[in-house]
């Protein structure tokens, strides 16, 4: 399984949204920022690009609500985090989506960013939080407006940092399915997997124990021509194998097929990685139900159930084993920082869970993390040290982490809360930073629940901000 890969997805879901008829306005403006924040070795700056509506915001009044952008187009965050512009209106707020430093067109060396060490290097979580200080500074100027910030998955994790490091200038964050603790030390590493094969297993039980049965049914069945053959055919793959060494290829694609599906189980229809119906792993463990079956059975019945995912729709002609995503975001700086400090141990042991085992090991993740950066090595410990870790409690105020039952990175979520004013909010039927997507009449009653609260905090945040100035 790629670990990696399945974090891209996770953070790639928000950006990827496409609401049905959601359209936003905004206007889109350049904010010059140091290339480095932390030294006196370069004067060199760029342009970061941010987006602003301003329409419904008092300017008496009305607080600023930033969107803390994470790893990809800022425009694509702006279009699809419906649950923030609704808000907006309701609060009279000034509404900035800030990008993140080397995705999207916020490029700190324009197109030799990722050409070498010495240009990548300035790629960091850290960094990329000065930007967004700078940025509110300036839109304040010499106003004492409150600023609350937001943020799913990745964006998430940055706006809770943002609250814990710079309190002084961002009044609360709203934190959605943020795993700040999927770090070394603070957590199991078979979790995420455990919280997968629970959606599939609340679905129909017999449905994982099938995926658990089918590893051990492709490994069998492409020990001979035959059966690779017939395999290529079954699973309409665009490129047949040619040995059973390939079979791995397939494996790892219906790994992240899972992931993807547990991330995006909503409770209604959605189209953004990929066109999925409501309550999409219901559709495919109805595939899955019947146990006891045959290699060759199984595996076209694991096919049908996977095809709910890669062609809902029925318009693709063949299985492309290099495109189990579908839409990416910034692969290239979304690998190097989990070469660097974004580094999540994840593993499965096949009893626990319905992966094949897959240990976790450090120096097989270096010795990956190298062969496409030669030059760094990864520190595990970098963001526990820099960000507190467990601390969470004596460190942080005004910040509500949200997670939902469903969504596998709720493993590394803050699921109780702290103090008074560092609340987690459980939201049982939710996916992946469900609460963020705008408001739908699917929406279980948790959901519709934890945004109240949110605005109860918020106008809290804004009132006793208020009332110190």
């Amino acid at each position: 399984m790629c670990h990696l890969s399945s974090f891209l997805v996770a953070l790639s879901i928000l950006a990827s949204y496409i609401q049905q008829g959601a359209s936003y306005e905004y206007v889109t403006k350049n904010f010059t920022v140091p290339v480095d924040h932390f030294s006196f070795t370069t004067n060199a700056t760029f342009e970061m690009r941010y987006l602003v509506n301003d329409s419904s915001w008092d300017a008496d009044s009305g607080p600023i609500f930033f969107y803390t952008g994470n790893e990809g187009d800022i425009k694509l965050f702006a279009e699809n985090t419906g649950f923030m512009w609704e808000l907006a209106v309701e609060m009279r707020a000034k509404v900035v989506f800030a990008e993140h430093r080397y995705y999207g067109e916020s490029l700190p060396f324009g197109k030799d960013s990722f050409s070498n060490e010495k240009n990548l290097g300035y790629l960091t979580a850290h960094q990329a939080l000065e930007d967004y200080v700078d940025l509110i500074t300036a839109l304040r100027g010499d106003n004492r407006i409150p600023v609350i910030v937001f943020g799913g998955s990745y964006g998430g994790m940055l706006s809770a940092w943002f609250r814990m490091k710079y309190p002084h200038i961002v009044q609360g964050a709203i934190a959605a399915s943020a795993p700040i603790l999927e770090f070394e030390g603070m957590n199991k590493c078979n979790a995420f997997y455990r919280i997968v094969t629970s959606d599939f297993q609340s679905a129909a039980d017999d449905c994982r124990y099938n995926i658990r049965n089918s590893w051990d049914a492709f490994n069998q069945i492409v020990k001979s021509a035959d059966g690779l053959a017939w395999l290529s055919k079954a699973f309409q793959l665009c490129k047949p194998l040619t040995k059973a060494a390939d079979v791995k290829d397939v494996k790892d694609f219906l790994s992240e097929v899972y992931v993807n599906l547990a991330m995006t189980d909503y409770p209604y229809a959605t189209n953004f990685l990929m066109p999925l119906p409501a309550n999409p792993i219901l559709e495919v463990c109805e595939h899955l139900k019947a146990p006891n079956l045959k290699e060759k059975e199984l595996l076209t019945q694991i096919f049908k159930a996977a095809s709910v995912y890669l062609n809902y729709t029925g318009t693709t002609k063949c299985l492309d084993l290099e495109d189990a995503d579908g839409p990416s975001l910034g692969g290239n700086g979304w690998g190097f920082q989990s070469c660097t400090e974004m580094v999540m141990p994840m593993c499965s042991n096949g009893v626990d869970d319905m992966f094949e085992p897959s240990p976790w090991d450090m120096n097989k993740y270096v010795a990956d993390c190298k062969k496409t950066f030669a030059w760094v090595k990864p520190q595990p410990f970098l963001v526990p040290k820099r960000y507190g870790g467990l601390e969470l409690a004596r460190l942080s105020s005004n910040i509500i982490f949200s997670n939902g039952l469903r969504d596998p990175w709720t493993s590394g979520g803050v699921v109780e809360s702290l103090t008074p004013s560092v609340v987690s909010i459980i939201i049982p039927e939710g996916a992946h930073h469900l609460d963020l997507r705008a408001s739908n009449p699917a929406d279980p009653n948790s959901v519709r629940n934890a945004r109240i609260l949110y605005k109860k905090h918020i106008r809290k945040w804004i009132r006793e901000y208020r009332g110190t100035v």
